[in-house]
């Protein structure tokens, strides 16, 4: 169940958009007794986005361009205190607004390579509205589910092993604990006196529960081959050391919950949405690379996607 194992890479889309928004982190909040109805702070007041906040040679600043600023420039403000942020971003606007007017001025707007960034700009500003409005909003919770239904439809069942070990440094060592637990000895309490991993020697060797591929190979190998209860008869050796190991219990491995990876399923939907309208488009439009070179790679790009 790869998609929902790791978090599904919007990166791979190209975009110079904030998709990273749409992995949402559980907020976590300490509740006390509830306050009395009387004592709850008044509901702030609708903003009027149309409300001008300060004038620019004689242009209006609103309240709307003010929040376009507070947004696009969070990041340069994020160490001030909050009550300062504000005031921030409309001193940034001002200045974006009057370096912009001198910028007419002087002709700049009319520079070949300011009119292609420009265009640019517009370009990547729409694309990203297409995304949010033709892709994100419009993925349903029941598109969702089904995405995390069928990943764990094809997820094939794996076995998680709760073992102990005993490490030590050579054969002969593990073959002397191996003579002793053939012979009835307490395996928790050679693990505590002869293990050399740290974390096992208060805990009898005990690894816990562990899935495939979590163990070094030959330590997962010999590990999986032994049945519950039974210890291995020769020594395993890993780029650790040499292992005796005790098979405690076997289970299978339970599927991640639902709501524990609904952020990861809703994003490996959009993203299949997002290349399917891309591909749609690009087959619908008239493109043509003249350089051999670069068309190939262009295409073996779009293959892989």
């Amino acid at each position: 169940m790869s998609l929902l194992f790791r978090r599904a890479s919007l990166a791979s889309l190209g975009l110079a958009v904030g998709l990273s928004a749409l992995s949402l982190s559980p907020l976590m909040a300490q509740q006390t007794a509830p306050a009395p109805a009387d004592a709850a702070a008044p509901a702030a007041a609708p903003v009027d986005p149309n409300k001008v906040i300060a004038t620019v040679n004689g242009q209006p600043l609103t309240e709307a361009d003010l929040v376009l600023a507070e947004g696009e420039l969070s990041q340069q403000f994020a160490q001030l205190p909050p009550e300062q942020r504000r005031a921030a971003a409309l001193s940034a606007a001002i200045e974006i607004r009057v370096m912009a007017a001198e910028a007419v001025t002087t002709g700049l707007d009319k520079d070949p390579d300011f009119q292609r960034r420009m265009a640019f700009l517009q370009e990547r500003a729409l694309h990203g509205e297409m995304v949010e409005k033709g892709v994100v909003d419009k993925v349903t919770d029941a598109e969702v589910r089904a995405r995390y239904d069928q990943e764990i439809a094809n997820t094939p069942p794996t076995n998680e092993l709760h073992a102990r070990h005993i490490l030590v440094k050579t054969k002969e060592e593990a073959e002397a604990i191996i003579k002793q637990l053939d012979g009835g000895a307490d395996f928790q309490k050679l693990a505590n006196e002869h293990t050399s991993d740290p974390s096992g020697k208060t805990s009898g060797g005990d690894l816990g529960w562990f899935g495939p591929g979590q163990m070094v190979p030959e330590f997962d190998k010999a590990a999986s081959a032994l049945e519950v209860g039974k210890y291995t008869e020769q020594p395993v050796q890993t780029q650790f050391g040499w292992h005796v190991i005790k098979l405690e219990d076997k289970r299978t491995k339970q599927p991640p919950a639902f709501e524990d990876v609904k952020d990861q399923a809703k994003q490996a939907v959009i993203r299949d949405k997002y290349f399917a309208l891309v591909k749609s488009l690009r087959a619908g439009a008239k493109i043509e690379i003249h350089d051999a070179n670069l068309k190939k790679t262009v295409d073996t790009l779009e293959s892989a996607k």
